[in-house]
């Protein structure tokens, strides 16, 4: 979905130092907005809760909750956003914008179906909290999972201040309501964790609302095999998997964990060092958007206008050899931008951890997470130019090793030891990111090839 992409491209065209970090804050407003307020704000509410003295466990067992929220509404939409994603963009690449808004509706009321069925038995047979907290941890779930089906508009919505306002608001009705709620322990926590939440669906339902038009309310086209990938459901799966599988290894490591709430477990030892270094992606997931959205996009736009409008083959060559020097040079300053945070937070990282009040025991995990997560913008990235290529095989290939891998390593980091604990999830994205390039390279040498077969069949 393009609307980003023309966006930035329109502010970059002003040519100004100015204009350059007006870019740069709108995609690190697209692309990290939404998890960095909500981490934040859940984070604060944790802060506030303290503040009123609301008893540390209590606060904990609110933490971990919200966590399991997160993963497995991650994990079981993850499929669902790309398979969706790329049905809308076909349908707005034909023309057809009468049918984004009734499939919408049609996909967030089979989801809505589905995570309520799935939450109700698991929370029916896996728990034995009181039934408030059951009802409060489904009616949540139900809620994040049609929120991140909303969440792929915001890219293809131009009113960025909008967004903003938005996201700001409804994180604003979380924080206020937890200090309005705190009397009611963690139910009143929840409660406020669900008001925040659906304030923003609603409120981003209403903008999608104002960007797309439809004579009727309700589509389900999207279920229209000829009209579908179904690999992408299991891409969005792998992928999100990918990058939880290894903190659900130590979770349910009875050397590594401890139980909470209910079945739900954590690890304190290896938790916090990786949620504090997902903070640190920011400056890099920035870069990925502007570089792949505009250099890349536009390059690979020309590349098959010309493919389409039968110009010469060696107009067509040069293109694709801009192409690749975009997708080259977007990669290295991706690496550029994201090593120079890692390398402060490497030079910080003592202070900043004292400052929270967090052990220096936590260090060495904390410098190989960053890594660990660093190369995963990578890993994005090049996905992102493959899904580009509609190298659809490829993406699938390269999430499946990744959770693969990462059991494999995980496992391993876990027999070897408390200072190989990070280096699973680090290693696996290093083996999929270099698996990946090589992968990229072949692709471009053989893309005149593959294009015209294709075309051919």
């Amino acid at each position: 979905m393009a609307g980003i992409g023309f966006e930035l491209r329109k502010i970059l065209s002003r040519d100004s130092y100015t204009a350059t970090l007006h870019a740069y804050v709108y995609a690190g407003l697209i692309s990290s907005g939404p998890w960095v307020l909500s981490i934040l704000s859940v984070m604060l509410v944790g802060v506030i809760s303290l503040a009123l003295v609301m008893p540390e466990m209590l606060i904990r067992q609110f933490f971990i909750t919200v966590t399991y929220l997160m993963a497995s509404s991650l994990i079981l939409t993850g499929g669902l956003q790309l398979f969706f994603t790329r049905f809308v963009s076909d349908r707005l690449f034909e023309g057809r914008h009468d049918d984004v808004l009734p499939n919408l509706v049609g996909i967030l009321l089979v989801v809505t179906l589905g995570a309520g069925t799935m939450g109700i038995v698991l929370l029916a047979t896996l728990f034995d909290q009181p039934l408030i907290y059951r009802l409060l941890v489904l009616a949540n779930f139900v809620v994040l999972c049609n929120l991140w089906l909303v969440l792929i508009f915001l890219s293809g919505m131009k009113a960025y201040n909008r967004i903003l306002l938005v996201m700001v608001l409804g994180y604003s009705v979380m924080v206020g309501s937890a200090f309005v709620l705190h009397a009611l322990q963690m139910e009143g926590l929840l409660l406020a964790l669900l008001l925040g939440h659906s304030a923003l669906l609603f409120m981003f339902l209403f903008e999608i609302l104002r960007e797309y038009r439809a004579e009727k309310m309700v589509a389900f086209d999207f279920l229209d095999r000829r009209k579908v990938f179904i690999s992408l459901l299991f891409t969005g799966l792998g992928y999100n998997l990918g990058i939880w599988v290894d903190k659900f290894i130590f979770w349910f490591n009875p050397l590594t964990s401890s139980q909470v709430i209910g079945p739900l477990r954590a690890s304190v030892l290896y938790d916090l060092p990786i949620f504090l270094a997902y903070l640190a992606i920011i400056p890099g997931m920035a870069v990925f958007l502007v570089r792949i959205e505009t250099d890349f996009a536009e390059w690979y736009d020309r590349l098959y206008r010309a493919v389409r409008e039968g110009e010469p083959l060696q107009h067509i060559t040069q293109l694709k050899a801009e192409m690749t020097l975009a997708i080259r040079q977007g990669l290295l300053e991706i690496c550029k931008v994201q090593g120079l945070t890692v390398v402060l937070l490497f030079l910080f990282a003592p202070r900043l951890l004292g400052w929270l009040g967090i052990s220096s025991y936590y260090l060495p995990l904390f410098y190989i997470d960053l890594i660990g997560v660093s190369i995963q913008v990578v890993f994005m990235a090049i996905l992102n130019v493959f899904f580009y290529l509609d190298k659809r095989v490829i993406v699938l290939e390269l999430c499946g090793l990744f959770v693969v891998l990462n059991v494999v390593f995980t496992w391993l980091s876990l027999q070897l030891g408390p200072s190989f604990f990070g280096y699973g999830f680090t290693f696996s994205l290093l083996a999929c990111v270099m698996l990946g390039l090589v992968k990229l390279s072949r692709t471009l040498e053989d893309l005149e090839y593959d294009t015209f077969m294709l075309a051919q069949r």
